[in-house]
């Protein structure tokens, strides 16, 4: 922040903000981005991805600062567009999660977002270093260090409810182990205290030694294979009625607001879901809901909304990048993956 205040003056600042898969780069990015001191700019979220779509990145911000989405597709009306709703405005831009390493496209990327009349601040997320180096301005870019491995231990207690267990002492060696394994990731930690929260001395043995962890699962540079084994042993730790709920969630494009009530119609129109003597199937659905959420699978979304008033009364719900790509790798081929396809509108 203190970096930030400092640039402001000039007419586009770029902080980028670099690390591996999982490290909690978009955290981060949030805790700026709610910062009180921004509270007067305008602001927007995009989730960029990997496959790289300027058109689609102007149309984002077009819409988050009006309020309508565009409807021209030609870049010279989308273009001039969004000059106009830059000019003399103070606006925080996240361009979260980017993949892109074309140098001319983040010249052009940039050149698009600047304005001389306005006040831009940009935040862009990517797990590449030489991103992070291409797309910066005056600031120097932001490596997020991994955890140390007393503060991946201090969040597997907190989810696993550590501290108010009977059998603390048998556990704690077993669990500095299994934090161990986490590599500093967040996430890594987050999911698997949730998994380890019902379990006994003999099942978080099982954690610890399981084969998951030595099976290559990752081919991702930026991506060390603890952190994919980590959601890997708590998928396999979920309900056989939880698992294809979870996995359905493959079919939406990564960074999608998925709407709850949304989903749960889907699952149950695909009878996904068995209803119980005790329990209807909304309320099996919600079961399964806060289950997600405690893995960490599911995550409250960042960017605003879109002004329609059924949003403003709708639950939106994320998906983190690892988590979606767990879920497509456990579909394998039964997915058509957006990301990697061409500018088309419809999924399978």
């Amino acid at each position: 922040m203190a970096s930030l205040l400092e640039a402001m003056s000039e007419k586009i600042v770029i902080l980028p903000i670099h690390g591996i898969g999982g490290i909690s780069k978009t955290t981060f990015a949030r805790l700026i981005y709610n910062d009180p001191k921004f509270n007067c700019y305008s602001q927007v979220w995009v989730h960029v991805s990997q496959r790289f779509d300027s058109n689609k990145i102007y149309k984002s911000i077009i819409l988050q600062l009006s309020g309508k989405e565009g409807l021209a597709n030609e870049c010279k009306m989308i273009h001039s567009r969004l000059k106009k709703l830059l000019c003399g405005k103070k606006i925080l831009i996240v361009l979260d999660d980017l993949w892109e390493d074309n140098q001319f496209l983040l010249l052009e990327l940039k050149d698009m977002l600047y304005h001389d009349d306005s006040n831009i601040t940009i935040l862009v997320t990517t797990r590449s270093e030489l991103i992070a180096e291409r797309i910066c301005t005056n600031l120097q870019p932001h490596k997020i260090l991994p955890l140390t491995n007393n503060m991946c231990w201090d969040l597997i207690k907190q989810r696993s409810g550590f501290k108010d267990r009977n059998d603390k002492e048998q556990l704690m060696g077993i669990g500095w182990e299994i934090a161990k394994k986490c590599g500093g990731v967040a996430l890594a930690a987050l999911s698997l205290g949730f998994t380890l929260r019902p379990m006994n001395f003999h099942e978080w043995m099982k954690v610890k030694d399981s084969d998951i962890w030595n099976e290559p699962v990752s081919k991702d540079l930026f991506l060390p294979n603890h952190v994919l084994a980590s959601l890997m042993l708590s998928y396999s730790y979920m309900s056989p009625c939880l698992k294809p709920c979870f996995t359905y969630c493959a079919t939406f494009p990564k960074g999608h607001n998925i709407v709850k009530d949304d989903l749960i119609y889907q699952w149950i129109a695909l009878d996904f879901v068995k209803p119980t003597k005790l329990l209807s199937n909304m309320e099996l659905c919600e079961r399964y809901i806060v289950q997600l959420l405690g893995l960490s699978f599911f995550q409250q979304p960042v960017s605003p909304k879109t002004s329609e008033a059924y949003y403003k009364q709708a639950t939106f719900f994320t998906m983190h990048d690892l988590v979606h790509d767990l879920a497509i790798s456990l579909l394998g081929n039964n997915i058509l993956d957006q990301s990697k396809q061409g500018p088309c509108e419809y999924w399978i």
